[in-house]
């Protein structure tokens, strides 16, 4: 895997590919009106068959945190978080989880991919029998307009560059709504239950 740059960018620099607001993830403002997305609140997803769409709910607060995407054989949770309107947040965080993953006793590599730097990583967990086995999950991130949007890739598209580029498209498809509430940076943007779905653990074919 090729080294990435990103470790050399100063530390509140912006992240995101070139053609981010021709071609993903977009703004609110950048999205197609036309489309028939699914509203999530601070998220939207594009609809298209074979999705299946998950909400990740926080058991204390009852609170959605993430969007699960199931897609081409493949995993993409996705979460948008506030940042600042002039810097981002995605060098920082690239350490933070750096440092998470060194704790479980996982291993990873940085490299350079489409969306920018990001992180490979093999992460321990347990399998069906209990046994201790090492998952394979991809990092990326997106610094926008006063929003970040990060992406955890799990499953085929971590081996077949067709489920990887569809679970790519996937992830450059989503929209964020920042809102113009303030809110400090860092803090997750609020995501609602669909009213197509019945609960937060239901999932749902969109």
């Amino acid at each position: 895997m090729n080294e990435s740059d990103g470790a050399d960018a100063a530390p509140d620099a912006k992240s995101a590919p070139e053609n981010r607001a021709a071609d993903g993830p977009f703004d609110a403002d950048e999205a197609n009106p036309a489309r028939p997305y699914v509203d999530l609140g601070g998220i939207k997803i594009l609809p298209r068959e074979g999705l299946q769409l998950r909400l990740e709910v926080e058991e204390g607060t009852q609170r959605v945190v993430a969007v699960g995407l199931d897609f081409a054989g493949s995993t993409l949770q996705v979460q948008a978080f506030a940042a600042p309107r002039s810097t981002g947040l995605w060098h920082d965080i690239r350490g933070q989880i750096k440092e998470q993953i060194s704790a479980q006793g996982g291993s990873l590599v940085e490299r350079d991919g489409v969306f920018g730097p990001e992180l490979v990583a093999e992460v321990p967990a347990a399998g069906l029998d209990g046994k201790p086995v090492a998952r394979l999950a991809r990092f990326v991130g997106v610094d926008g307009p006063r929003w970040f949007l990060r992406g955890v890739i799990a499953g085929d598209a971590m081996s077949s560059e067709d489920s990887q580029a569809a679970v790519e498209e996937l992830f450059r498809s989503v929209v964020v709504v920042r809102g113009q509430s303030p809110m400090p940076p860092r803090d997750l943007i609020p995501l609602s239950i669909p009213k197509t779905t019945a609960g937060p653990a239901a999932t749902t074919a969109i």
